[in-house]
C-alpha cells in the first residue's frame, strides 16, 4: 500500500509517497513507524501511549482529523471510511486523496513545526484561559463530596476529553478566525460549570464574541472526537443559560 505524507522543514513543504507492506490490524501510526524505521528516519510525528489515551498522535488522515494510533488503514484503502464531516477550507489545501493510498497531513489551523508535528501553543493557551481546575471556597467535607449518578454521568461526557486537538483542527470557525477559543476549551469550561463541587461563575469566562457566541454548530467537533465528547451540546446549553439569565435580569 502507499502512504502520501506531507513533509515540511524550514520553508520547504512537499508530499512524499512511500510504499509500505500491509499487515492485519495495521494502523496509520504503525505505518509511520515502518517508514521511520526502514525508509526515512527523518520523518517526524508525535506519539506517546499508542492506545488512544494521550491524544499526541492526532493528525489529518484522508482529510479528517483522527488519532493515528487507532485509525486502521484497511477501511481507508477499501473506501469504507464512514467519517463524514462538514467541509471547511483546510480540506481544499494540499494533495487530494488518491485511490489505494492513505493521505497523512498535519492538523489544520495550527502552525507546522516539522512534517506532521504542529505547534499547539494556541490550543493550550485557550484551554488554560478557561481555568481548567476545581475552584471552591467551601470547606472540604470530612470524607468525600457526594454526587448523584446523573451528575457523574453528565460530567463524564466532558472529562473524557484527551486534549488531542482533533476538534480544533476540524472546526470551520477556527479555520476562519483563530480568536475563537475552540471546542475543547469551551467543553472543559462547561465541565467545571456543571460540577456541583465548583462555585466559580464559570460561564462568564467565555461570554464574549470569540467564546460561546462564535460557534456555528457545524458539529465536526463531536464527529471527530475519539472519545465522543460533545462540545456543541455544551456550547448550546451554555448559551441558553446565559440568555435565560439575561432575560431574568431584564424582567
Amino acid at each position: 500500500m502507499k502512504l502520501n505524507i506531507f513533509r515540511y522543514e524550514g520553508d520547504e513543504s512537499y508530499y512524499d509517497e512511500f510504499e509500505v507492506p500491509q499487515e492485519p490490524g495495521q494502523t496509520v501510526l504503525d505505518s509511520l513507524f515502518y517508514i521511520q524505521e526502514n525508509l526515512d528516519d527523518s520523518l517526524s510525528f508525535r506519539y506517546s501511549c499508542r492506545g488512544a489515551v494521550c491524544g499526541s498522535c492526532a493528525m489529518l488522515i484522508n482529510k479528517v482529523p483522527r488519532l493515528a494510533c487507532r485509525t486502521q488503514v484497511k477501511p481507508l484503502l477499501e473506501g469504507q471510511d464512514e467519517a463524514k464531516i462538514k467541509h471547511y477550507l483546510a480540506l481544499e489545501r494540499g494533495e487530494k486523496i488518491k485511490e489505494k493510498s492513505v493521505l497523512v497531513e498535519p492538523l489544520p489551523h495550527l502552525p507546522v513545526v516539522k512534517d506532521l508535528i504542529v505547534d499547539e501553543d494556541k490550543f493550550f493557551e485557550y484551554y488554560r484561559e478557561m481555568k481548567p481546575f476545581l475552584q471552591t471556597d467551601a470547606e472540604a467535607p470530612e470524607k468525600e463530596y457526594e454526587m448523584s449518578p446523573a451528575e457523574v454521568r453528565e460530567l463524564e461526557e466532558y472529562t473524557n476529553c484527551i486534549l488531542c486537538a482533533a476538534c480544533f483542527g476540524a472546526c470551520p470557525v477556527d479555520g476562519e478566525n483563530l480568536n475563537f477559543r475552540g471546542p475543547a476549551a469551551l467543553a472543559k469550561l462547561y465541565r467545571f460549570h456543571i460540577d456541583p463541587r465548583d462555585d466559580e461563575a464559570r460561564l462568564k469566562l467565555a461570554d464574549y464574541e470569540y467564546g460561546w457566541w462564535a460557534c456555528d454548530f457545524h458539529t465536526n467537533c463531536q464527529k471527530v472526537c475519539p472519545k465522543r465528547v460533545p462540545p456543541n451540546i455544551a456550547i448550546g446549553k451554555a448559551r441558553a443559560e446565559l440568555q435565560q439569565d439575561d432575560n431574568q435580569q431584564e424582567n
